[in-house]
């Protein structure tokens, strides 16, 4: 049992010294995987769209006010804000990996079909939740939980329950 217990230390060992020791990645590294996934690209997109829910909330401020609010600084500084994530959750073996990913013909097609997927998952799972919530409610409605509105019933009121008694004074 001794020497059971004394491998299985040993590997707990072995597998954290060999996490701490992993490199983390460089900045350049970081933005280099940043750049091959297009993140300037898509912040620059949000930036944009964001200027413009905006614009239409605060009719009030000037078009060239939004036009100079969107602008590569804003996405520098936010990339420059996400590198110490990748840094404290990736090693930088981790981003080499991602790096010859990205940049291979499957990462390529990944990043020029991922946001078209996640817009007809985005759909899908919507259309899911539309009929699984009928579902749920026309469960609720036949068991009488629910009414025939998909509220819950009124309710009588209910008699308040009696006030806790008063402590006594020793």
């Amino acid at each position: 049992m001794r020497k059971w217990t004394g491998i299985a230390a040993g590997l707990v060992l072995a597998t954290c010294a060999g996490q701490a020791m992993a490199a983390p990645p460089s900045e350049a590294q970081v933005r280099q995987l940043m750049d091959a996934v297009g993140m300037g690209r898509m912040l620059s997109q949000m930036n944009s769209q964001m200027a413009g829910v905006m614009a239409s909330a605060l009719p009030c401020v000037q078009a060239s006010y939004w036009q100079g609010f969107v602008d590569a600084n804003a996405t520098n500084q936010l990339i420059g804000r996400m590198v110490p994530v990748y840094q404290k959750h990736f090693t930088a073996e981790d981003i080499d990996g991602l790096l010859k990913f990205y940049k291979s013909p499957l990462g390529q097609k990944v990043i020029t079909q991922m946001p078209a997927t996640m817009a007809e998952g985005m759909q899908v799972g919507k259309q899911w939740g539309q009929e699984r919530g009928q579902q749920m409610i026309g469960q609720l409605q036949s068991q009488g939980t629910l009414n025939a509105q998909g509220q819950c019933p009124a309710t009588a009121a209910k008699p308040a329950a009696p006030a806790p008694a008063p402590a006594k004074k020793k």
